[in-house]
């Protein structure tokens, strides 16, 4: 028997498919329609973002020009050398520097229809503001609310894949930015101080890892960066600031001290170049202090869940 393009209620564009049809001899009944699908939460893209990275470390201080994002980037990239998945976020959104240590100022995101997709450096995925903005030098005037938003965006909507570690580059202080983080990225687990060895330094920088105790984020352990100057002639040392006061900060406050990072011409000049001093033969003291760094993230427990 053959359809009739009259047959009641049949859709003469499609006959044969329609479900008028369907009780036709011959004639295929059309395929159930798909069930409906759940839209997926923000919350559930977060979470599903999060579950991918093993380990969130941040890099903070209470004290602005103490070299946090050189350390932060050559943290990442040290990580990145050793043979781990790393990310590299950051969050300093009024002063975002890491594009420029990466050699990476005229870079812009990229998006594939549903994420957008970090820069990369070698293996290790990076994102920054810096990327979004239509030229390096320009400011960006927000609120506390507009922060948050950008932060969650950057967690949430990242293509950051499986990561080993993501380490998180946080301006000064102990305002909207940090907390976002670790309202959003909980749990963290573990944050990396850095200080110089004056005193106006390691008095503000205490307030971070008050800070960090206050939301129970282990303090990993302190960086004394800008501990003396390198002469690039002689290798002779002259301490410009006073030394020691980051190691000092760390036994007063019962956390670990990695170690120091020295003054030197040569890592100045390798930042403003856009390459990692850590990849040119930086000073055996500073290779040390971050080989204590790595030590301390790889012997985290395993969260929940993680396999390793």
């Amino acid at each position: 028997m053959t359809p009739s393009p009259d047959t009641p209620a049949c859709d003469k564009s499609a006959c044969g498919s329609c479900t008028a049809c369907s009780d036709i001899p011959g004639v295929a009944a059309p395929p159930p329609p798909p069930p409906p699908t759940e839209a997926v939460t923000d919350d559930e893209r977060l979470a599903n973002r999060l579950s991918k990275i093993k380990r969130k470390i941040l890099v903070m201080s209470g004290k602005g020009g103490v070299g946090k994002s050189t350390v932060a980037t050559n943290l990442a990239v040290h990580l990145m050398l050793s043979g781990q998945r790393v990310g590299l976020l950051d969050v300093d959104i009024h002063g975002p520097s890491v594009p420029g240590m990466l050699h990476l100022n005229d870079a812009r995101v990229q998006g594939d229809g549903e994420s957008l997709l970090p820069l990369d450096y070698s293996t290790l995925k990076v994102m920054s503001i810096g990327f979004l903005l239509p030229a390096s030098d320009d400011a960006v005037i927000w609120r506390g609310p507009m922060k948050m938003t950008l932060i969650r965006q950057f967690l949430q909507d990242v293509a950051w894949g499986e990561l080993d570690c993501l380490v998180v580059d946080l301006p000064p202080g102990t305002g909207d930015e940090p907390l976002s983080i670790c309202q959003l990225a909980t749990p963290v687990d573990g944050a990396v101080i850095v200080t110089t060895p004056q005193q106006v330094s390691t008095a503000d920088v205490r307030r971070s890892i008050r800070f960090c105790q206050k939301l129970k984020i282990p303090v990993l352990g302190v960086v004394e960066n800008m501990s003396g100057f390198v002469c690039p002639g002689c290798g002779e040392v002259t301490h410009i600031f006073k030394t020691g006061g980051g190691e000092r900060m760390a036994t007063e406050m019962a956390v670990p001290f990695f170690g120091r990072i020295p003054l030197a011409p040569s890592i100045g000049a390798a930042s403003d170049d856009g390459v990692p001093f850590i990849c040119n033969q930086p000073p055996a003291e500073s290779v040390q202090t971050f080989n204590n760094m790595a030590q301390a993230i790889q012997s985290l427990p395993p969260q929940k869940g993680d396999p390793s």
